[in-house]
């Protein structure tokens, strides 16, 4: 039998979820006038906050995607791109060792 693949709906449940373990939030990042801004902004104690654009299995971020997280990365944020719910936790991992005050 074929190994089902994850959906781009489950995987942001689960960054969610997550997230919230951490004491933060992931907020759906909506920018009027600002097309292709990432998925989600996480929201972390201390004051942090890295962006999070969700893909399915396969897909890849478009070139408005590309641009609006080159701009977000060249002002100094954590951009992501997520694959997979192992991509959340490497993500996960990631804000727990460097982004999480101790």
């Amino acid at each position: 039998m074929p190994k089902m693949q994850t959906s781009e709906k489950s995987i942001e449940s689960y960054l969610r979820e997550r997230v919230k373990a951490l004491g933060g939030k992931a907020y759906k990042f909506v920018s009027p006038g600002n097309n292709g801004v990432p998925d989600r902004m996480v929201c972390l104690p201390g004051g942090k906050a890295l962006f999070v654009e969700l893909k399915g299995p396969g897909k890849k971020p478009t070139p408005l995607q590309e641009r609006q997280m080159n701009y977000l990365a060249g002002l100094g944020f954590s951009v992501w791109v997520i694959y997979s719910k192992d991509g959340v936790d490497e993500f996960i991992d990631f804000c727990k060792r460097e982004v999480m005050p101790q």
